[in-house]
């Protein structure tokens, strides 16, 4: 298992920040590589632990396990993080959440806001074409393949 983002992935990250910066959004990631003792503790909230059900991805599930997704949050100007899908901090008539993610497709990342039955709003993946069950067998994405 990898113990690190994928660099492709690491590199659109730290874009992603600058891009958004760019725009007067100041980007969080909140979250990249999950081992899947982490994960498998995630799972548990909401279940056997308390809280709320923030995945249904038990390790080795998610692509977060593989290095390939990151989370994020926005930080507003008085310096708290926050989740606000209609935090508008650049005033521009858009949310800077929508603009984000914007950003993040256009180098490449899926957004778990668009998956049909789990909403996954600050989830950013590449998954290169991957499944998680081919992950799980070990196929993984080759650096020199999704270069820029």
């Amino acid at each position: 298992m990898p113990e690190a983002l994928h660099p492709v992935v690491q590199e659109n990250k730290v874009e992603l920040v600058d891009r958004a910066a760019e725009k007067g959004i100041a980007v969080v990631i909140t979250d990249g590589h999950r081992s899947v003792s982490e994960q498998d503790m995630l799972y548990e909230q909401g279940r056997s632990e308390e809280g709320s059900i923030v995945t249904y991805a038990e390790g080795g599930e998610s692509y977060h396990n593989y290095g390939l997704a990151i989370d994020f949050a926005i930080e507003t100007k008085d310096g708290r993080v926050v989740w606000d899908m209609n935090y508008d901090g650049n005033n521009n008539g858009t949310s800077d959440w929508m603009e984000v993610v914007e950003v993040a497709e256009d180098l490449g990342f899926t957004w778990g806001g668009d998956w049909k039955n789990f909403k996954d709003y600050p989830h950013l993946q590449m998954d290169f074409g991957l499944t998680i069950r081919e992950l799980q067998y070990g196929k993984r994405p080759e650096v020199e393949d999704y270069a820029k």
